[in-house]
């Protein structure tokens, strides 16, 4: 099965960040201007979390907090699971089912090199399992 790695290679290159300091607001707006469900929060270069649209609704709008009020250190998941480039893509989806996440940072050598979600693995397996298929047809019609 594939690793981070080869899913990385895959993907547009922006992992998209945002201060814990900052209103949640501004990590809404810059999540649906770039279509995206999460936001590594970055304390410099340092992972302090990540905070998910998932966030959003449940401890800002289901508890009527304000959105330019709120800071993202507020909602943030801190200390969030996280996985290297050399990790398999099924031990990936087994860590988002326990974790009950939908995006795990790729961290290198402690560094933040990207991240993934749960669409990505997804379509790694279905990709992995067309290409099972092929293989097993042109065996049989071999």
């Amino acid at each position: 099965m594939r690793q981070v790695r080869q899913l990385l290679e895959g993907k547009n290159h922006n992992v998209y960040t945002i201060t814990p300091e900052a209103p949640v607001l501004d990590a809404i707006k810059m999540m649906a201007e770039h279509r995206i469900g999460a936001l590594l929060v970055m304390g410099g270069d340092t992972l302090a979390g990540v905070v998910s649209e998932r966030d959003y609704a449940r401890k800002v709008i289901l508890r009527g907090r304000s959105s330019a009020q709120t800071a993202v250190a507020d909602i943030m998941r801190a200390d969030p699971p996280t996985v290297s480039p050399d990790t398999d893509v099924f031990d990936c989806m087994r860590l988002c089912t326990d974790s009950r996440v939908r995006h795990l940072p790729v961290l290198e050598h402690g560094k933040v090199v990207g991240i993934i979600s749960t669409g990505d693995l997804v379509k790694a397996v279905i990709d992995a399992q067309a290409q099972q298929i092929a293989h097993l047809e042109r065996y049989i019609t071999g």
